[in-house]
């Protein structure tokens, strides 16, 4: 199974873990990825408030390459996702739009292949039972929040699940062997770059999603967003008002990674501002010798 992937800047810079657990997960499962060459910038959440065209043909020129190689794009970050997919829908239901986008990009596209979020890739297409078969040390004992945010599912044309009650990441955890959260915030925005242009109210948002985790007993979040992860991590002490929550997050990919062995180090763990290790090595998931992978 081959797919054209986008990791986006994110996943070059302040999401680097996300990019080396997926790149383990992907060759561990037998998934091909084939980086897109030269790509650039989606336009993430900037583009498409400042111009609509713009928003549309900074995607476009990615779609436009990988669709040379007839492949579907897989996507990792919730917002790129967003983008890619908001555009491949609208040069679908445009020809003015599609000639425009060409004229734009200096490229045929005519959106013909498919794009996926990552986490709708490894779930739904490589499928949870070529996962379970590589689980060597199930997550057992482990309470995960499955935290989607705001723009992974939404808006309902172009997401892949419930957008009011996904499931996907919850059948992850539970395939990986770790017990899904039910909690109220797994839909919830965590206020983007809000954390630093409005810190009161980004960083509000924030500490209600991680609250909320905490009242229904989570021992730690996914996430399968860069800015997402990065809030939710990174701000922590920023919250909590002196006390400290100490609430691992992890990107679904990590989570996958542990589950089949790999060490913490091995999928960039360790540039996490909560350290998850602890978390770990209490629940016993990194101690017992059958969580070590064989090595090829």
């Amino acid at each position: 199974m081959k797919y054209a992937y986008y990791p986006g800047c994110s996943l070059n810079a302040t999401g680097i873990e996300y990019n080396i657990s997926t790149k383990a997960v992907a060759k561990h499962l037998g998934l091909e990825l084939w980086e897109i060459p030269e790509w650039n910038c989606c336009g993430a959440s900037a583009a498409h408030n400042k111009d609509h065209l713009l928003a549309l043909a900074l995607p476009a020129r990615n779609l436009a390459i990988a669709e040379k190689e007839d492949l579907d794009v897989a996507v990792p970050c919730a917002a790129c996702y967003c983008r890619m997919k908001a555009t491949q829908m609208e040069v679908r239901n445009s020809a003015e739009m599609k000639k425009t986008i060409e004229e734009v990009i200096e490229m045929e596209y005519s959106a013909k292949n498919e794009v996926k979020a990552l986490l709708d890739v490894m779930v739904n297409h490589v499928g949870l039972d070529e996962i379970k078969e590589k689980v060597v040390k199930p997550l057992s004992g482990l309470k995960v929040a499955s935290y989607y945010g705001c723009l992974l599912v939404r808006p309902p044309e172009l997401g892949f699940d419930d957008p009011e009650d996904p499931q996907t990441m919850d059948n992850l955890v539970q395939t990986l062997g770790g017990t899904p959260v039910n909690w109220s915030f797994k839909v919830e925005c965590c206020g983007a770059g809000h954390s630093t242009a409005k810190p009161a109210v980004g960083l509000q948002m924030i500490e209600a999603i991680l609250r909320d985790a905490k009242e229904n007993e989570a021992d730690c979040i996914i996430v399968a967003c860069p800015l997402c992860f990065l809030n939710l991590d990174m701000h922590q002490k920023d919250v909590t008002s002196g006390q400290d929550l100490n609430l691992p997050i992890f990107y679904f990919t990590e989570l996958m990674g542990v589950a089949m062995g790999y060490s913490p180090k091995e999928l960039g763990m360790e540039k996490h501002f909560v350290n998850p290790v602890p978390l770990l090595e209490k629940k016993e998931i990194l101690r017992h010798p059958s969580a070590r992978r064989e090595e090829a």
